[in-house]
């Protein structure tokens, strides 16, 4: 992986749209050069997020009473809620190097994490003819742990990954998740019992070289 490094921000809950409010500022803010690369960690309200593509028989059912927000970001339906990391990237990508070449050091920096972290993870890769595979699997389990789900404008990368910590699981099963509708979707909490989230962040922030 190429060094690369990003200014950390770092807030607790904060509700989606607003969220993505901000985003477009700081994307804005680093296609003119106003800013450096920049990893925003935080966590949302409970709201499942789908891609453009997303079949309306991938949603759940609207008597759960999560709000579905359609996103601009690649990939299918992802849930967020408390007890999960988000991070947002917003990083300008060299020449040489497109979205897909950037989603797969997500993954890698996000595998060192959780190795970091006392969980053996890694990335998978697509298999012949199928739809763009992304995210982080535990080695053990073989159940996801990282969804990822990015884009790029003007060279400058947005939206990025979610990682499960010590979140509640229920409101995948109400749902089809990535794309997959036999996915086990995990966190830190169920592989490895309580971590704290402080403990979390510090090794992902570490992995991506950003302070």
């Amino acid at each position: 992986m190429r060094a690369r490094l990003l200014t950390l921000i770092q807030d607790d809950l904060v509700e989606y749209d607003t969220a993505m409010e901000r985003m477009t500022d700081l994307v804005g803010q680093r296609q003119r050069d106003e800013r450096p690369d920049t990893l925003w960690l935080l966590s949302h309200p409970s709201v499942y997020t789908v891609g453009r593509r997303t079949p309306m028989t991938h949603l759940p059912d609207p008597s759960r009473g999560i709000p579905v927000v359609e996103t601009g970001r690649g990939g299918q339906l992802t849930y967020h809620g408390p007890g999960q990391l988000v991070g947002y990237l917003i990083v300008k990508l060299d020449e040489d190097q497109g979205i897909v070449d950037y989603v797969r050091e997500v993954e890698l920096r996000l595998v060192e994490a959780l190795g970091k972290l006392g969980l053996p993870a890694e990335r998978r890769d697509t298999p012949p003819g199928s739809e763009l595979l992304t995210g982080v699997w535990t080695v053990e389990t073989g159940r996801k742990i990282v969804s990822i789900g990015m884009r790029q404008s003007r060279g400058v990368t947005s939206h990025g990954f979610a990682l499960n910590v010590d979140g509640d699981l229920t409101p995948w099963n109400w749902a089809v998740a990535c794309g997959m509708p036999d996915v086990d979707m995990t966190s830190l909490k169920r592989e490895l019992g309580s971590i704290a989230m402080s403990e979390v962040r510090a090794a992902v922030a570490a992995a991506f070289e950003a302070s």
